[in-house]
């Protein structure tokens, strides 16, 4: 591959009408999206991807119904309880973004211990968008600007994009080059909105459980294949 990107995130969509294509109940599409994203933490790390950001859970999710919820929840539980120990001697470091306040204090303990315990990792970082929404992730930030600046401890005509990035959830993590949808749908769901402006794009049709290997090296072939200009001119030779 000519060209690979540094941070890939992931729409993980698909896991409902999987379940129902084969007549099963919605959380049985959870329990197996489960499994698909720990595979596809393998097959990153084993493709030299040092960044990957999950839609773990988004802000507007608390919508569904409380049994489904719930069972996400106890999926969230079982990950990091199952799991977090595997990543860890990995090498994986886990961050989390989304707002937090309003979480349980059992789960808000649970992601304080997955970035805790993880936090001197750097083989391959995983970021879990949980309880998160793009819009709510600027507000939050653009809240934190203005409290800076009645404080006296920041210039309003000094904010540039750079210094209101220092504020958002992600201020110490590089924008993803790539964003993967699975699913079939074509469009960002309040994803890192802000983050995504100069990102590839690629979406792909197949329910998130069946995302492999595969489905991956396809979509970084994908990615390597498209020129990024940045808002620039295309490269000498290249049509536009």
């Amino acid at each position: 591959m000519k060209l690979k990107p540094e941070h890939i995130a992931i729409i993980m969509d698909g896991n409902g009408r999987w379940a129902k294509a084969r007549g099963l109940p919605r959380a049985a599409g959870h329990r197996a999206g489960v499994e698909a994203l720990r595979q596809t933490v393998r097959n990153a790390d084993d493709l030299g991807i040092r960044w990957i950001t999950v839609y773990a859970f988004s802000s507007e999710n608390w919508s569904r119904p409380k049994s489904e919820v719930s069972d996400l929840m106890g999926l969230l539980k079982l990950f990091i309880r199952r799991d977090l120990a595997e990543l860890h001697q990995n090498g994986v470091k886990v961050r989390v973004i989304g707002e937090r306040q309003s979480l349980q204090p059992d789960i808000a303990a649970l992601l304080e211990e997955a970035e805790l315990l993880t936090r001197d990792n750097g083989a391959l970082n995983l970021v879990i968008a949980f309880n998160y929404g793009s819009r709510d992730e600027i507000a939050r930030a653009a809240a934190r600007i203005a409290e800076a600046a009645v404080a006296g401890q920041l210039d309003p005509r000094d904010i540039t994009p750079e210094s209101f990035g220092a504020f958002l959830d992600t201020a110490d993590i590089p924008d993803p080059d790539l964003i993967i949808r699975t699913g079939g749908e074509i469009r960002l769901s309040n994803f890192l909105l802000w983050q995504a402006a100069y990102a590839e794009l690629v979406f792909l049709s197949c329910y998130w459980p069946d995302f492999g290997k595969a489905h991956l090296v396809e979509a970084i072939q994908t990615f390597a294949a498209r020129e990024r200009r940045f808002g620039g001119v295309p490269a000498a030779g290249v049509a536009s």
